[in-house]
């Protein structure tokens, strides 16, 4: 597929103004305030494994509303503490699937979690199973326009303040430093490290490959591609309401997130990525307030780095644990 968005030298200058509701930290203060006095202590949970070079814990910690969330913790075997940590999000349909496909960062050295989705993980992958027990008005097939009529029922409100409390949860587990945790994720995962790393504070690093969810306006309009399609479909039966979605979008955009995080970040970037278009990922990389660097795939589409962008991640995260 050929570039199709602005050149390179332009992207790096990009710098659009988004939509930013003058409530929305007020909102997120309130949202992740109300998940916290609702939940309850995680669980860990010791999984029988062929896994013999690390243990593997089944985890419930308590997102949104309390709700239950699932995960894994791998941790390496005869581990001492306190060990760094990596929680990551997942791409848009996929669950927790099995202990085994996450051994990358356990194999480093690394305590490991990966967060179900909620309402996801049947799209792809071996599955998840978080429900999202939260009724919708209208939508398109889907999880991007579920709740889209109100900030307070929109579907990411619900995947943002989990994957928070994701961070809360490994942060009590014994083995885990809790001062020395990061967060990344590709595609939607992406965008979900990009909220959490706005919004969660004391992070080492924020790793979003090839984010979603990033200056909805643009993409919505610029791509052809699913998810942001969703967003389109949903609005070309529902004529009336495009000012109401892109205001509930605005508390949801990751170029907001990024101007509030701090932690270290390096992100990715595919010129050919037809999913998440290079000018949505420079307008939050541009925003990102914290020390920042960014991978620069030209030939590249959605799957940016591929298994090579792993390496890169690895030796960022260590060279800011100084290890």
């Amino acid at each position: 597929m050929p570039r199709f968005d602005l050149p390179l030298d332009e992207l790096r200058a990009y710098r659009p103004e988004v939509r930013e509701p003058a409530d929305f930290d007020d909102f997120w203060t309130r949202t992740l305030a109300e998940a916290r006095a609702a939940g309850d202590k995680p669980s860990f949970t010791p999984v029988e494994s062929p896994l013999a070079a690390c243990q593997v814990f089944d985890v419930r910690f308590s997102g949104y509303a309390g709700e239950p969330v699932a995960g894994w913790l791998l941790v390496p075997a005869n581990a001492e503490a306190p060990l760094p940590t990596v929680v990551q999000y997942l791409g848009y349909g996929a669950g927790r699937g099995l202990p085994h496909e996450w051994l990358p960062w356990v194999a480093a050295g690394y305590a490991f979690l990966v967060m179900d989705t909620r309402g996801q993980g049947a799209q792809w992958g071996v599955g998840g199973l978080t429900p999202d027990p939260h009724g919708s008005g209208p939508a398109a097939s889907g999880v991007m326009t579920r709740g889209i009529d109100s900030p307070e029922t929109y579907y990411y409100r619900r995947v943002f303040t989990d994957a928070v409390c994701a961070i809360d949860a490994v942060r009590e587990h014994p083995l885990i430093d809790a001062a020395r945790v990061s967060v990344c994720g590709g595609s939607q995962g992406g965008g979900i490290a990009l909220a959490a790393a706005g919004l969660a504070g004391g992070l080492v690093a924020s790793l979003p490959d090839v984010p979603l969810l990033c200056h909805f306006e643009r993409a919505v309009g610029l791509t052809e591609r699913d998810p942001y399609q969703e967003i389109v479909r949903y609005l070309a039966v529902q004529r009336g309401m495009t000012e109401r979605v892109f205001t509930t979008l605005s508390y949801f955009d990751g170029v907001s997130f990024a101007s509030r995080a701090s932690a270290a970040a390096l992100f990715s970037v595919g010129l050919m990525d037809q999913t998440c278009p290079p000018s949505t990922v420079f307008a939050a990389f541009n925003a990102y307030a914290g020390e920042k660097t960014i991978t620069v795939h030209s030939y590249n589409g959605h799957e940016g780095g591929a298994a090579g962008q792993w390496t890169l991640q690895a030796s960022f995260l260590a060279d800011r644990l100084g290890r």
